[in-house]
């Protein structure tokens, strides 16, 4: 699916990770898929609510747990850092699509990192 909405599509997702060499390119590639899917997620699907938005998050959030597995192997890890920009990032989807008022602990909820 291509993504419709031109601020996503535009975004350049986990630009300060990419920009420090401590964070493997290769696996941020895959957090940028995550952060995409969810894009692509919330297109197809309308969420008409948060708690609707918070659902598709929160499959989002479960990717990056698995993801964590993957930084530690390049030896690397979401740590204060990447925490704070994958976040960032998971609010700026959420107001892109209109959810200015959802609450960025909430979008990350399930979140181990």
């Amino acid at each position: 699916m291509t993504i419709t909405n031109r601020q996503v599509s535009e975004h350049p997702f986990l630009r300060g990770l990419y920009a420090d060499d401590y964070y493997p390119d290769h696996v941020l590639d895959l957090g940028k898929a995550i952060l995409l899917r969810l894009c692509e997620r919330i297109e197809a699907e309308r969420p008409a609510d948060l708690a609707a938005l918070y659902l598709l998050t929160e499959v989002a959030t479960e990717e990056f747990n698995a993801l964590e597995a993957a930084f530690e192997e390049a030896d690397s890890e979401i740590e204060t850092v990447a925490r704070e920009e994958i976040a960032e990032d998971f609010w700026f989807v959420a107001t892109a699509y209109g959810f200015a008022d959802a609450d960025v602990e909430e979008l990350i909820a399930a979140r181990d990192w």
